[in-house]
């Protein structure tokens, strides 16, 4: 299994070198020249097998290079017991006839990101041991919330690593940055930017393709590597759990084997998506992949007509992990769409680059309404989902999952659909204890974020995440704020270079 970017199709690297870079020194994203197949005997045999076996058994497919002992060392220390509050890892919890919720926030940062980001580390530590000898890594990452926290707390402490995280000083709730910046370790590193996730991200992405900087870097035994969604390594661990949640669709007797569910996911970035349609692509029976958007609704839009057009209002709103108008693994998925057309993805990122916007081809809008539908939910709708599936299921989501939710149920109205759907649910709902506590509480007493939690407690009897908990009264370590444009500077104070 060998990996080529998107922008340039001569490259040819193993998936150690994919994971080790994180990004290709062309700009683009590293794909897998051939994506493997499987077939529904290889899903039969994981039915009744753990998370963990799933996770070995679709990770080896992809990552040819590593030994079966290395993958197993990975798999086993990313999802060992006592990890994850479920021993399934990425439960599935009935929601209605037809739809059923895909638990990813199961892991120690309370989100879905530490479904990959507990397994990444392990993952960049053998590839840097393959490619890296005598280099130290340094870990950049922008986040618009929970992958902040799921990096910091995946690579705390990981020898020979530096992890530094950028966030959108306004753009993340209050427990996300208190997640942040409080977070321990001898190598992290938390700074705010001014500006949005959109200007965090182009500032990681232009600070990895400096020449400058990567040759200071290879001056000072160091080199970079990403722990966001750009990085193959952060996207592959979140097929497995595609692949996963239709085995335990049919275990459960929602399907029969061989017959197609529906797929239901909130997302800004796409990465999340993506991994769904991976997981189409392998062989594992999926009929829609629908896209859930916020008010961002640039995903939607582009879905729908074939045009991406970032040029419009930036809102902030009460699902922030989806508040992006730059949507990084589309290219991904365009490459793949053009047949692995690279100068046709150059010329597409380079008028996104320019101009902010871009339109595929006919045959590519074509074949991309093949496979996605798409919907947004603004917040007031989102307030109101997360009610009425309170008050009539008596179970409690987050503002991103209530998306997913809105959108799912706004597609099933339209088209009649009745296939049995997973739809993902990214993170616990006290992670948003002020919005999801105004969904079902018409008077709010409490004034303070952990008040707040108290008081969602007291009325829907959800457990409180000990690890949210905890995070009372702590001081934060990391205070520092700089513009967008001196981000590069904030690397180097942090690696005293």
């Amino acid at each position: 299994m060998f990996y080529t970017s998107t922008r340039d199709k001569s490259v040819k690297v193993t998936a150690a070198e994919a994971i080790a870079k994180g990004i290709s020194s062309d700009g683009g994203l590293f794909v897998p020249v051939e994506i493997p197949q499987i077939s529904l005997e290889f899903i039969e045999k994981l039915i009744p097998v753990s998370y963990i076996e799933r996770a070995k058994n679709v990770l080896s497919l992809y990552l040819t290079d590593f030994s079966e002992e290395e993958i197993s060392m990975c798999v086993e220390g990313a999802y060992k017991k006592g990890k994850f509050s479920s021993d399934k890892v990425a439960p599935l919890h009935k929601l209605s006839d037809t739809a059923d919720v895909l638990e990813l926030w199961r892991g120690p940062t309370c989100a879905f990101k530490d479904m990959a980001l507990q397994l990444l580390p392990y993952l960049l530590t053998v590839s840097a041991g393959k490619t890296l000898k005598d280099t130290q890594i340094v870990i950049l990452v922008a986040t618009s919330g929970d992958t902040g926290k799921a990096a910091l707390e995946g690579f705390k402490d990981v020898p020979n690593t530096k992890i530094l995280v950028f966030y959108p000083v306004d753009g993340v709730s209050p427990m996300q940055k208190l997640q942040m910046t409080t977070q321990e370790g001898s190598n992290v590193s938390v700074c705010a930017i001014e500006g949005n996730f959109d200007d965090a991200q182009s500032g990681v992405k232009k600070i990895f393709t400096d020449r400058e900087i990567e040759k200071r870097f290879k001056e000072n035994g160091l080199a970079f590597s990403s722990a966001n969604s750009i990085n193959w390594g952060r996207l592959v661990p979140q097929i497995v759990y595609y692949v996963s949640a239709y085995c335990d669709m049919v275990e459960s007797g929602e399907l029969k084997l061989g017959e197609p569910m529906n797929v239901v996911v909130p997302t800004g970035n796409f990465g999340n998506i993506l991994a769904a349609y991976y997981a189409k692509r392998m062989g594992v029976p999926v009929k829609t992949l629908v896209c859930a958007s916020n008010a961002n609704n640039v995903l939607t839009d582009f879905l729908t007509t074939g045009t991406y057009n970032k040029n419009r209002n930036f809102y902030c709103t009460t699902s922030p992990s989806m508040d992006i108008l730059i949507s990084s693994n589309l290219e991904r998925l365009l490459f793949h769409l053009y047949g692995d057309n690279d100068a046709e993805i150059r010329e597409l990122m380079k008028n996104l680059a320019e101009d902010g916007k871009y339109a595929v081809s006919g045959e590519v809008e074509n074949k991309i309404k093949a496979l996605f539908a798409a919907g947004c939910c603004d917040d007031d709708a989102t307030r109101e989902t997360i009610g009425k599936v309170f008050s009539e299921e008596k179970y409690l989501i987050d503002t991103h999952t209530a998306v997913a939710v809105k959108v799912y149920e706004e597609y099933k109205k339209s088209t009649g659909d009745s296939t049995p759907t997973v739809i993902a649910s990214t993170a616990n709902p006290y992670k948003f204890s002020a919005s999801v506590l105004a969904a079902i509480e018409s008077e709010i007493k409490a004034d303070n974020e952990f008040d707040m939690v108290e008081e969602l407690y007291e009325k829907s009897g959800e457990p409180v995440p000990a690890q949210l908990a905890d995070l009372k009264g702590k001081e934060p370590r990391f205070k520092g704020v700089c513009r967008k444009e001196d981000m590069k500077q904030v690397v180097f104070d942090m690696l005293g270079l």
